[in-house]
């Protein structure tokens, strides 16, 4: 089992999981890079897994389905192209003889979800989409501070090896923010020598593990007293209670430049 992210767009990535003759992709926005791969690996597309309805996550599905007979899995709760089966948290999907869990993960949109395995290669992964990124988390363009938090309380919940598969390459950027909320931590310094070094030589910065976005990402942070204390510098009029501090500090990145 073969784990790839396929570059597309400016930032954007399409996972892909094979083995010698079939594979599974979660969030084509073009169809190109998927068919590019299923050719170059000699590859049967399987099925389609969608997070969420945006377009840059959604833009090859019906290109690649047309072309392959593939199924597309997609939420309940959202427009992806038809034909789909929908699905929503505690669905399971069986595909590439491997079973994902689904999980509600509202928040960037309305209806967002993210499929987990618990064992893909060896290793639990996770294709969090724009929910989840390595040092930050997605934009609330359609969810609430505090289904957010919760979103990311359930995905930090999983187990600290998980990869976590997300929907772009924002980690250098992430990672500015969080030493700007976090300058005294050490991992969040090692980490953007790292992934300095993978970008100066073309690599992705991902997958993540859970075990480090523990350690670095303020988002899932954003309850520890270093944190909080930063948001109250940057926001002195917060609430004390943990949705507004999560909010504040979302705001915070929204500004951030």
């Amino acid at each position: 089992m073969v784990l790839d992210p396929l570059p597309a767009f400016s930032d954007n990535y399409i996972w892909m999981l094979r083995t010698s003759q079939r594979a599974v992709v979660v969030d084509p926005g073009e169809a190109a890079p998927v068919f590019q791969a299923l050719s170059a690996h000699g590859l049967q597309l399987e099925a389609i897994l969608v997070t969420h309805h945006h377009a840059d996550h959604t833009g090859g599905v019906a290109e690649l389905r047309e072309a392959t007979g593939c199924r597309v899995i997609g939420p309940a709760a959202e427009a992806v192209p038809e034909p789909a089966e929908r699905v929503s948290g505690g669905d399971r999907v069986q595909a590439l003889g491997l079973q994902f869990e689904v999980l509600d993960v509202p928040g960037h949109t309305a209806g967002h979800i993210a499929f987990f395995c618990a064992e893909a290669g060896g290793e639990p992964l996770v294709f969090s989409g724009d929910t989840l990124f390595s040092a930050g988390c997605g934009r609330l363009f359609e969810g609430t501070p505090a289904q957010m938090l919760a979103s990311l309380d359930a995905l930090g919940a999983l187990p600290p090896g998980t990869r976590v598969c997300c929907g772009h390459e924002y980690t250098l950027s992430n990672l500015k923010f969080a030493r700007a909320v976090e300058p005294g931590n050490s991992a969040v310094a090692d980490h953007v020598q790292r992934c300095e070094g993978l970008r100066a030589k073309g690599l992705p910065t991902v997958p993540s593990t859970l075990a480090l976005e523990h350690q670095i990402n303020p988002f899932l942070r954003s309850r520890t007293a270093d944190v909080t204390a930063a948001v109250r510098r940057f926001a002195p009029a917060t609430p004390g209670d943990e949705t507004s501090v999560f909010a504040a500090l979302r705001q915070w990145k929204n500004e951030f430049r």
